[in-house]
């Protein structure tokens, strides 16, 4: 096909390069997709509060492929997102999960300024909307991966890579009119076992998917301006 690139290795194992021109835009244009963008991010809520309604399985899959478009440390992509839908296995994670939260709210795991943190969001250890949402995706990271001779192979940045993952697949879900939580009952290792992951995973954070419920409410906080998450060098 004239223009397809090839991605054949080479003899030496290498990928070839291609040539990589993405549009330039006008500064107009830039400044009005730009602010669009950030328009719709800056809707964006963590929700706790889930309609039982369907969600159809290609809208998580699309945003899992979005999710997929990271980058990573040297291209190793450390990630593996783990669909469940499942009634029964999703009770099986909620109740796992406020076992954990339990330990924290009310055996002292989370200390006193940790507490004080959370109070605003009113949350404790149940975790409910883990039966109600359609569906729950944990994200895992591959610590290291397996050759073709099942050798292991080192993975680079994982956490870095998992965490710019994660925040897209967060960004894509909102994109579509979904909703979601980063949920992380530390620790999360019940997930593993529970979801029967090989011991080159472990889990990274978990995900409630659906739409927000009828009466969905969540914290009217605000974000910090730009002045106060940039900095120009030299400082004036």
């Amino acid at each position: 096909m004239e223009g397809a690139a090839t991605f054949t290795m080479t003899d030496s194992g290498e990928r070839p390069f291609i040539d990589y021109q993405p549009e330039r835009l006008s500064t107009e244009e830039a400044l009005r997709r730009g602010s669009a963008l950030y328009s719709r991010l800056d809707s964006r809520r963590s929700v706790r509060s889930f309609s039982p309604d369907p969600v159809p399985r290609e809208l998580v899959d699309l945003a899992i492929k979005s999710a997929g478009t990271a980058p990573s440390g040297a291209h190793r992509q450390p990630w593996k997102f783990v669909v469940i839908g499942d009634p029964n296995t999703k009770h099986e994670i909620r109740q796992a999960a406020e076992a954990e939260e339990r330990i924290n709210y009310d055996g002292g795991r989370i200390g006193p300024q940790w507490r004080s943190a959370l109070a605003q969001l009113k949350t404790d250890a149940n975790k409910s909307f883990l039966d109600v949402v359609p569906w729950i995706v944990v994200l895992f990271e591959e610590r290291f991966s397996y050759g073709e001779d099942g050798s292991e192979q080192h993975n680079y940045y994982v956490k870095e890579s998992c965490g710019i993952a994660a925040g897209l697949f967060v960004a894509a879900l909102h994109e579509m009119g979904l909703a979601t939580l980063t949920h992380t009952p530390s620790p999360m290792v019940f997930l593993t076992k529970l979801l029967e992951r090989p011991s080159n995973e472990r889990p990274f954070v978990l995900f409630p998917v659906g739409y927000p419920s009828a009466h969905c409410q969540v914290p009217d906080l605000r974000r910090k301006s730009l002045e106060q998450i940039s900095a120009d060098f030299p400082l004036e």
